[in-house]
């Protein structure tokens, strides 16, 4: 297994009304990732979980979204395998033999497959979710703006038992006028298919409300004969080359602070 030889870092970035926080740490420890597999009632989780990892983006009235590996995990669906893989019974035999799974070996998805799209933040306000016809500007994102702030913050990586490789990380990065966030799971079991899971998150400055696109893409590895195999490995090559399968497109709606205060106030008549 990799292991990351990088100090633990925190950073804070104020942008407006904005703070942005990215926590990078160490990878949690087995006996952590036991107890915690214990608590989700799955067989095993990945074997590089950074637990303490976080990508937070909170605005000066508390309310926020934020990005996470335990909640990424809990949107795995752990009920089922999702991938029938020639070599799923025999990885999950080997998997059996760890100490913490002596009793039969629960069905559950072991590419760890996630729809996870951030965890909004606050109390009592938070932000309006609607779905939306509005769709995140691209073209703008590709203009030569100044980034004043940038972080690639990993979340968990798997390696499927040399069969491929499970992976989430979050980036963020911050222009003048806006910010733009990119988390992406990343699966690729090898000689089977490669799939993304993508949530893209937009804010513009002046305007009271994110954009939120979450889209699935796929492609079995037969289909992709005409790609070259380097870009197997690579998410940001492969990914024009599979299929979309999702797209939801959401605004996330700043909430009203007034309509809050209303609420506590005695109606005057």
């Amino acid at each position: 297994m990799m292991t990351h030889g990088f100090k633990s870092s925190k950073q804070d970035f104020t942008f407006g009304p904005w703070q942005v926080t990215a926590v990078k740490t160490h990878i949690m420890k087995s006996k952590d990732i036991e107890r915690l597999a214990e608590e989700m009632h799955m067989p095993s989780l990945p074997e590089m979980l950074f637990g303490d990892n976080v990508l937070r983006i909170q605005h000066s009235d508390s309310f926020g979204i934020q990005f996470n590996a335990i909640d990424a995990l809990k949107c795995v669906n752990n009920l089922q395998d999702s991938v029938k893989v020639a070599c799923a019974q025999e990885w999950q035999e080997t998997r059996a033999d760890s100490e913490h799974s002596k009793e039969v070996v629960k069905r559950y998805d072991w590419t760890y497959t996630t729809d996870y799209k951030g965890t909004l933040l606050g109390d009592n306000l938070k932000f309006k979710v609607t779905t939306t016809d509005d769709r995140i500007d691209m073209e703008k994102l590709k203009a030569r703006e100044q980034i004043m702030f940038f972080e690639d913050v990993l979340l968990f990586e798997d390696e499927l038992h040399d069969h491929g490789v499970s992976m989430v990380s979050v980036k963020i990065r911050v222009m003048p006028t806006s910010f733009f966030v990119l988390m992406r799971f990343f699966l690729r079991v090898d000689g089977v298919l490669i799939r993304t899971n993508d949530t893209r998150l937009y804010h513009e400055t002046g305007t009271n409300y994110m954009l939120r696109e979450f889209s699935t893409r796929e492609s079995k590895i037969a289909n992709l004969k005409n790609v070259p195999p380097a870009f197997y490995t690579d998410p940001n090559e492969i990914q024009q080359y599979l299929p979309m399968k999702l797209l939801q497109c959401e605004k996330l709606e700043f909430p009203d602070k007034e309509s809050e205060s209303e609420m506590t106030e005695p109606e005057r008549t």
